[in-house]
């Protein structure tokens, strides 16, 4: 172990920083500048970046290729990072993101290097994957299960899920919400929109995230401000025809394409009345955190993951019937719906805290460098029978 109380600790499996792409990425800046802070020696295996730099926010920065396929992308650059990380000094603790990355614990471990597997939402559900990647996720989850020395879970219904499923012991650690008390009105004037009049979908167009089903009730609503719609489809685009069949006509919806601008995305999140989250798969969601961080009132899909992170606060819906009446009641008393969108910001203020997800990741790493592991317990587990 590093001397003193300083751990060196290895985030391994995503896109690395700057964070410019998805959640693994955000957790991976914003945990991993923090720890550095306190005086850890935090190690970011990168693909992709423009930048070159070694360092970056305190955190030591190491690029490496990836196979730039979808199928294999990941894996590629995981493997990497890992022969990489069994030739150097070995790290106290590595946070491996992605369970597809789980057939490269087992070089870690035989480099007695502590790991603990992120396990992300249920990826084998998502309709982007053909048969052949939902059973390979499928299989890679019971892998991570059994050869990790923790499991890391980002919402009570996965770390359920892994409890019913293998009956193993999760680490429950969400995600923070980045807080937005003030942002400038022009960006959002330079689209057309006037602030507080819109409401704002940002998703990929995959059919686990309902989009469709969004602008269909959307269509149908009575609703007078425009649905501004962030979002593409790398994978699917029949789905994004489906959509745009959907939306065709209607001149209140608006489809605006992939975002990829920060300082916009931030000003739609904050002058948006509502923000129309369809996601259904995964645990706790950035998009619906940068929301709540944003204090807008958000209408979501009903499932537990996101009635949790709301704390039931907002409108839920199953179906184009329910959407539609989500928008004609935020619409009817504006009022009631901001107060709503400030209880959001309050609840993302208290319970979604990047200081407290980096405490959760340092007690952690300390814990599994100490040897603490449930390999013990893990390593036979199974999945059971039932669907979950």
């Amino acid at each position: 172990m590093s001397k003193g109380n300083a751990l060196t600790i290895a985030m391994v499996g995503t896109r690395g920083v700057p964070a410019a792409y998805g959640g693994f990425e955000t957790a991976v800046e914003e945990v991993g500048r923090r720890l550095a802070d306190r005086g850890h020696d935090v190690v970011v295996y990168t693909r992709g970046s423009e930048s070159r730099e070694k360092e970056y926010l305190g955190m030591r920065v190491v690029h490496l290729p990836a196979v730039p396929v979808k199928q294999v992308e990941t894996l590629s650059h995981t493997g990497l990072s890992t022969l990489h990380l069994m030739f150097r000094r070995r790290p106290d603790a590595a946070f491996v993101f992605n369970a597809a990355n789980s057939p490269f614990l087992p070089f870690l471990r035989l480099r007695r290097v502590p790991t603990a597997l992120h396990m992300d939402g249920l990826e084998w559900r998502r309709s982007k994957w053909g048969p052949r990647g939902k059973a390979y996720y499928r299989w890679a989850e019971q892998f991570g299960v059994r050869k990790g020395d923790a499991l890391i879970a980002d919402a009570p219904g996965i770390a359920d899920y892994y409890a019913h499923q293998f009956q193993v012991p999760t680490e429950m650690i969400r995600y923070g919400a980045p807080i937005l008390d003030e942002v400038a009105e022009g960006r959002v004037e330079e689209l057309g929109l006037k602030p507080g009049g819109y409401h704002l979908i940002v998703a990929r167009f995959e059919p686990e995230n309902h989009v469709l089903e969004i602008v269909e009730g959307y269509r149908r609503s009575t609703a007078t401000l425009p649905l501004v719609v962030v979002g593409s489809a790398p994978y699917s685009s029949e789905y994004t025809q489906r959509i745009q069949q959907a939306a065709a006509g209607d001149d209140r919806i608006r489809l605006v394409g992939g975002v990829y601008d920060q300082e916009l995305l931030d000003a739609l999140y904050f002058h948006a009345l509502t923000y129309d989250h369809g996601h259904s798969v995964g645990g706790t969601n950035p998009s619906l955190l940068r929301a709540m961080g944003a204090g807008t009132a958000v209408i979501a899909f009903d499932v537990p993951f996101n009635r949790e992170v709301l704390d039931g606060d907002g409108w839920f819906f199953s179906t184009p019937t329910d959407a539609a009446a989500a928008f004609e009641e935020a619409e009817a008393d504006m009022q009631a719906t901001r107060e709503s969108g400030e209880r959001a910001k309050e609840r993302a203020r208290v319970a979604f805290r990047w200081d407290d997800v980096a405490d959760a990741y340092e007690d952690l790493a300390r814990r599994i460098a100490a040897g603490q592991s449930v390999h013990r317990v893990a390593r036979r587990a199974r999945r059971r029978a039932e669907e979950w």
